[in-house]
């Protein structure tokens, strides 16, 4: 269950973003906080901010005024080289669009952000990149490129890839959005029980009513505000 440490803050935050002569207003005056453990989700219509808000939480992009926090570190005042340095080491990602490199192995896709990490010695990540495909019930598929594996299975190399850093944070974009139903269902209950079993912060973007009902909380983003607090 969630513990009481907050892992992500945001307050008052806003972004704007010029498009043409037009400003547009993706987020406007957003505040909440995320505790440790969270499996919580942003949900609303499209355009409605979530993915904006992910995007900062996750460092891909920064307020425009307001303060967000990950992992206890403001966002705001950190450069590239900060930012990249707390998304490698505090934040994992999953996309809808699965975002592997087609001419790795799914060993090599999962052992990728480990590379980037530079301070892994090989046996550790040798032990990691197993455990981690074991987990997501891929040990038999390591030597399998992504053009070799079904959309539920990328969708679990992404997973085991999202988590092999021991990330504090786990972004999820739209996780299920190219699976089919019962595909999605089961990444879901994949990721609910990696969540309860290790602990791990999981911040869904979604609007798959699967995700809504097996999320701690909903955040209801609506025109870039906060509309609505659901709790489950």
């Amino acid at each position: 269950m969630p513990s009481q440490e907050v892992i992500v803050s945001l307050r008052d935050v806003e972004k704007s973003y010029p498009l043409g002569k037009i400003l547009v207003h993706a987020v406007r005056g957003v505040s909440f906080e995320i505790h440790k453990g969270e499996f919580s989700a942003l949900a609303g219509p499209s355009g409605s901010g979530t993915t904006t808000v992910l995007n900062m939480i996750g460092c891909v992009d920064t307020p425009t005024r307001g303060e967000v926090s990950v992992a206890g570190q403001l966002t705001n005042g950190l450069d590239d080289k900060g930012l990249t340095k707390l998304r490698l080491f505090k934040v994992g990602f999953i996309f809808q669009t699965f975002n592997l490199v087609p001419v790795l192995t799914a060993y090599q896709n999962v052992e990728f952000p480990l590379l980037l990490q530079k301070n892994v010695p090989k046996d550790e990540r040798a032990r990691r990149v197993k455990d981690y495909l074991a987990k997501v019930g891929l040990a038999d598929k390591a030597a399998h490129r992504p053009g070799e594996l079904s959309g539920g299975q990328r969708q679990r190399v992404a997973i085991a890839r999202a988590l092999v850093t021991n990330p504090a944070i786990v972004l999820a974009d739209e996780p299920t959005a190219n699976l089919d139903s019962q595909t999605g269902l089961e990444i879901l209950d994949l990721m609910k029980t990696l969540n309860e079993r290790d602990g791990t912060t999981f911040i869904f973007s979604t609007h798959d009513q699967k995700v809504i009902e097996r999320a701690h909380r909903v955040l209801w983003l609506e025109d870039g505000k906060l509309a609505e607090r659901k709790g489950h």
